[in-house]
């Protein structure tokens, strides 16, 4: 497959944000492009619908996540209202090895999520149409995961009741941000420690042509997540702790 100078670009700025991309990676990522715009006409997967935009504000914005996780081949990663992919899908794209569990409680969403992984012949990944509270109470998934992420999904200290039951002790959250972080991160620390975390770290991320900073908040599993975390479903966010 010929890749355009758009697809070059876009290279280069991975390259930018410490990221390698082989020939092969960006024809999956030319491919991803391809079937979100298609499938998007069909339903609402995303309001980014210009194909430059694509490429920033989700597949090197989802890349930019690998600046503070490192190598991820070997690891397992749990995407939780992944919706259209991100951040999951560019880093597994990225990294062959991971494991990735893609959760999506929309099953419309969860039909496309597979539709991309099949054409794109990507193993090691599954896609769960199911809540996050629910799953982190399943012997299968609490406390399972070296890694728990989420982007745009809700505050942070709601995102830690969410994402520290999945981990094991000794893995990792990341939660994707904007404006406002320092404050969520004021008011998640109490709960973040309650739910077996230690105290955030903050990295900070500019994409290619963007004034706007974004940021990659980071908590390690230090301790179990009491039995009573995650609440039912709804409950997080309706009381957050």
């Amino acid at each position: 497959m010929k890749l355009s100078s758009d697809w070059t670009e876009f290279s280069q700025s991975a390259e930018r944000l410490g990221v390698s991309l082989t020939a092969h990676q960006l024809a999956q990522f030319a491919q991803y492009q391809a079937l979100l715009l298609e499938w998007n006409e069909r339903m609402n997967l995303t309001a980014v619908r210009q194909p430059a935009e694509i490429r920033v504000r989700h597949f090197l914005d989802a890349l930019s996540c690998a600046r503070m996780m490192g190598d991820l081949n070997g690891r397992s990663l749990i995407d939780v209202g992944t919706g259209a992919g991100f951040p999951g899908l560019p880093l597994k794209i990225l990294f062959p090895q991971l494991k990735l569990i893609l959760v999506e409680s929309v099953a419309k969403k969860g039909q496309f999520l597979q539709a991309v992984i099949d054409a794109l012949v990507l193993d090691k990944v599954t896609v769960l149409t199911e809540r996050a509270e629910l799953l982190g109470q399943s012997p299968q998934h609490r406390q399972q995961y070296d890694w728990a992420v989420a982007r745009a999904v809700a505050e942070l200290r709601v995102l830690a009741e969410y994402l520290l039951p999945l981990c094991r002790v000794g893995g990792k959250i990341l939660a994707q941000k904007g404006e406002g972080v320092h404050q969520e991160i004021e008011n998640a620390v109490d709960a973040i420690k309650l739910l077996g975390g230690s105290a955030p770290e903050l990295g900070e991320v500019t994409l290619p042509e963007r004034e706007q900073v974004h940021y990659l908040v980071m908590v390690e599993k230090v301790a179990d997540t009491p039995a009573k975390y995650p609440r039912r479903v709804g409950v997080p966010s309706k009381r957050p702790l």
